[in-house]
């Protein structure tokens, strides 16, 4: 069997229980972490967990939701309480919001959601994260952008915007403790087969067809691909790659 990058080490999921954040959580607990998994949608984060275990893992699941402070805290508390430590944090959980609106149509209930989820969620999970891996001397910490959040799309402002400014957060956090052991980096991936661009297509081939071809690869990524960027941006072969807003998305930003 090959070598377990993170034996001994904890990680934490959010946005967990489908798509990119199953398969990271996945990939975390194949390479030897412990790792706890979050997500508002309790029966899919526990069917995670339950993967995990049947894979020969060791995994937990605590329900959260990343726009409310108390619950953040108490996500990060029990992380901690459990395993002892955290190591690693794929800040994943993100809504998609109303699509297809355009800035002046769109209401201010929705902006106002999708900013709560998609960033103040990201610094509520880092703004607990980081103390405790300050407390350990090291840490790596993902937050997951978006394509949308190097480029603009139209008909999804608050989405492009959120996800614009998770890549700011995550650049100004890595400066900030670049030199206090913890890295931050951003994923940022493109048209990937989960259950949110699955809600688009609704299974219809031709909708399907035409996502692939947005694609310069010609298809879709899968939630594994980005898995694999997270893990590796987690891991010690990327000790020196930190602020980076890695684009995971077949070159949709290379036009």
């Amino acid at each position: 069997m090959a070598e377990q990058r993170f034996s001994g080490k904890v990680a934490l999921v959010t946005g967990g229980a489908s798509g990119i954040g199953r398969a990271c959580a996945q990939l975390f607990a194949r390479e030897g972490a412990s790792v706890v998994v979050s997500d508002v949608a309790l029966e899919g984060g526990e069917q995670t967990v339950g993967l995990i275990e049947e894979d020969g893992g060791q995994a937990s699941f605590v329900e959260a939701d990343v726009s409310k402070a108390s619950q953040v805290e108490a996500l990060v508390g029990r992380t901690v309480e459990t395993y002892g430590r955290l190591d690693y944090a794929f800040n994943n959980a993100g809504i998609e919001g109303s699509m297809a609106t355009n800035t002046a149509d769109y209401t201010e209930e929705d902006w106002d959601r999708v900013i709560a989820v998609n960033l103040k969620g990201v610094w509520l999970c880092m703004k607990h994260e980081i103390p405790q891996m300050l407390s350990q001397g090291a840490g790596s910490i993902v937050n997951n952008s978006s394509v949308e959040g190097l480029v603009g799309l139209e008909g999804t402002s608050a989405y492009a915007a959120s996800k614009h400014g998770v890549v700011g957060l995550t650049k100004t956090a890595a400066l900030e403790y670049a030199q206090s052991g913890i890295r931050v980096n951003a994923v940022c991936p493109g048209l990937i087969r989960t259950p949110m661009v699955e809600r688009y297509s609704r299974g219809d081939a031709e909708i399907e067809a035409q996502f692939a071809a947005v694609e310069p690869v010609g298809r879709m990524g899968s939630a594994e691909e980005v898995a694999e960027a997270v893990v590796w941006l987690c891991s010690e072969a990327a000790s020196f790659v930190t602020g980076d807003a890695m684009a995971v998305d077949g070159a949709f930003v290379a036009h």
